[in-house]
């Protein structure tokens, strides 16, 4: 199931962290979530597995077992922790009923038809440790038995645990070959912080309790709580009792009669007849070690008429589903405490049962010794109403007491929510794909936008805020153009233009990163930044002027398509206020106005191809920072008359890699 991945995955986010999960799922080539009932191929989960051994450089039977672990919380964590700690009193019962649950699950139809759970068998020794058998069609996962039943055991019943396995085999079963691992389990007690402190701050007085109840009792009585607190108790690794449960068990009632002292009182001979027991109990059968059948209920009968003839063979009617067994008392025995399931042959069915599903039968082995036959009490395994009707069965098929009716009936409903449920999740995890798509989508719109207008102006605008124009009383602005575009537009093709500009542009926006200056537009080959806006930043004619000489650097690298020569390109820079806003509502615009944009313009119109051309307002900027320049002289300076400029040759303290922003 998706809730075992889900589980893995958990495990090692919470552990490791969402980097190493994505990095051990890509090698493993597996999806990023799964869905709780969907069903998935037990080969993810093995490589999961595997990747996360590589990964993390840890042997699998670590991983496996740190799983068990974390497996067993996550279940509680998600709600089952209330049905596994009513399985059983101790461990020997939790593990011996963990078949009944599985077996009750596949009944609520939580497992489909196709999948075989694990099953477990447990034996008691006379030391007290146990043996655990382990059958599974799924290899190289007994490690995770060991987290879990330790887990359980020191959460469920304060015992540490230790399991090792003893034995390994395959055996051959229906369903093909099956995993047999034999665990020794051993247990120590363990008690909590709480506990031991209110046991040694009280065990003067609970010693004295004890030796006025010892001399109230006789040693007989005495005795006889004992072992029957013993007999009741964990019978695994029996360990030294407290002073409570010493006195749970002595606790009286009248005089010498012992509370927890039970003796059953049988009648001297049945009071029942046949006929009442075949009709209140219509689903039961009594067989021999011969598997010689001697009794039957009425309404099995009427489903299998060759019950009818006593004496038949249970084995020709019959075959065992659960457990995996061979169909004989001896296997039967061996299991004796695991819910049995049976499934009629249709060979041996009658006409009418040939087209319909095979009835199953689901009940417990009991053994009668004095008889030397096995009762077998079941019911029919019915989960859903359409299960009946396809049996041509009926609910007054069965007994009243059964409970059997009114599960089918509650689970009609159960089938309705887990459909709900599953739906719900699929929606939930389509929700979430949208939302990680809807993200990405927003990152690259917002770089898109980023592009177009400083980030705190688009930030605003977003916000649906009103930007504010702002003035910026310094700041150095660049225009560059191509040297005869015009000429070189007329003898070539449009593409070989938009290529040739592309390529040069490229450029130029890279060195916009390197020298942290703002791009404020293109226009044809025109090319516009802008130092110190929108950010005010005191080396903002320095930035500029290392960005011009990049461009010149750059321009070297870009083809003229008419000559095959390297393009030439003008440069000029102003510095001085400005004021800048948004303007326009369809493709806002960030905008710079005032008369240092036209200054900065002129500049670059009056300059001389590939030499950047300056102002005395930006040369006074930059005549004290390392930077080589030279002067020009007076020029006559369209619409502003006699100005003195200047010619920026290099940067004295950077290398040429440096400026262009190489390694």
């Amino acid at each position: 199931y998706g809730f075992i991945n889900t589980c893995l995955k958990s495990l090692v986010v919470e552990k490791y962290g969402e980097e190493t999960w994505e990095k051990l799922r890509l090698q493993a080539g597996v999806q990023d979530s799964f869905l709780t009932f969907e069903v998935y191929k037990d080969e993810i989960t093995m490589q999961l597995v595997d990747k996360a051994c590589k990964v993390l450089g840890v042997p699998a039977d670590i991983v496996l077992r740190e799983f068990g672990k974390y497996f067993f919380e996550f279940c509680k964590r998600s709600g089952y922790d209330h049905m596994l700690r009513t399985l059983g009193g101790n461990l020997y019962e939790f593990i011996e009923n963990l078949d009944a649950l599985h077996s009750y699950l596949f009944w609520l139809c939580f497992f489909p038809q196709e999948m075989n759970a694990p099953s477990f068998r447990v034996e008691k020794n006379e030391d007290g440790s146990m043996h655990l058998h382990y059958y599974s069609d799924r290899r190289g996962l007994c490690h995770i038995v060991p987290g879990i039943i330790g887990a359980a055991a020191l959460d469920f019943f304060n015992i540490e645990i230790s399991m090792k396995i003893v034995n390994q085999t395959e055996e051959e079963e229906r369903t093909g070959k099956k995993e047999h691992i034999v665990f020794l389990v051993t247990q120590n007690p363990l008690f909590p912080c709480k506990e031991r402190n209110e046991f040694s701050s009280s065990s003067q007085c609970l010693v004295d309790s004890e030796k006025q109840i010892e001399n109230q009792l006789n040693k007989e009585d005495l005795e006889k709580a004992k072992n029957t607190d013993g007999d009741r108790g964990n019978s695994v690794c029996p360990v030294k009792k407290s002073h409570w449960k010493t006195l749970r068990g002595i606790i009286t009632l009248g005089k010498g009669k012992l509370l927890r002292r039970f003796d059953p009182v049988y009648p001297k001979s049945l009071w029942i007849d046949t006929k009442t027991f075949c009709n209140g109990l219509p689903f039961h059968m009594v067989f021999d070690k011969e598997l010689k059948v001697k009794q039957a209920g009425v309404s099995i009968q009427k489903i299998v008429p060759g019950l009818q003839t006593m004496g038949i063979c249970l084995d020709q009617y019959f075959r065992i589903v659960h457990p995996e067994v061979p169909f004989t008392i001896s296997s039967i025995q061996k299991f004796i405490n695991s819910q049995f399931v049976f499934q009629t042959r249709r060979e041996m069915m009658p006409e009418s049962w040939k087209e319909r599903p095979m009835l199953e039968l689901r009940g417990q082995m009991m053994w009668m010794e004095s008889l030397q036959c096995m009762l077998y009490l079941c019911s029919p395994l019915l989960r859903t109403l359409h299960e009946l009707e396809e049996r041509q069965m009926h609910i007054a098929d069965i007994a009243p007491h059964d409970v059997t009716r009114d599960l089918i009936l509650l689970n009609q409903q159960r089938l309705a929510e887990m459909e709900l449920s599953n739906q719900l999740e699929r929606k939930k995890e389509e929700l979430r794909i949208l939302s990680k798509h809807l993200e990405e989508e927003k990152k690259k719109t917002e770089a898109l936008l980023y592009a177009m207008l400083p980030q705190h102006v688009a930030n605003q605008l977003k916000e649906g805020k009103r930007v504010e124009a702002g003035e910026f009383k310094e700041c150095t602005i660049l225009f560059s153009d191509v040297v005869t575009f015009t000429n070189i537009c007329a003898q070539c093709e449009p593409i070989q233009i938009v290529l040739m500009l592309n390529s040069m542009y490229l450029r130029f926006d890279r060195l916009t990163t390197v020298h942290d200056v703002y791009k404020v537009e293109t226009i044809g080959d025109a090319y516009m930044v802008v130092g110190g806006v929108p950010v005010p930043v005191p080396t903002h004619a320095e930035r500029v002027a290392n960005f011009a000489l990049g461009m010149i650097m750059a321009a070297k690298g870009v083809q003229n398509p008419v000559s095959g020569n390297p393009i030439q390109i003008r440069v000029g820079i102003h510095t001085g206020p400005v004021l800048a806003g948004v303007v326009g509502e369809k493709m806002p615009r960030y905008c710079l106005f005032g008369d240092t944009v036209n200054i900065a313009s002129r500049m670059e119109s009056h300059g001389v191809p590939s030499k950047i051309h300056l102002s005395s307002s930006a040369y006074q900027c930059l005549k004290y920072k390392n930077f080589e320049i030279t002067e020009r002289g007076e020029i006559e300076v369209k619409g502003k008359g006699k100005m003195h400029t200047y010619f920026l040759i290099r940067n004295k303290s950077a290398t040429e890699n440096e400026i262009m922003g190489r390694p």
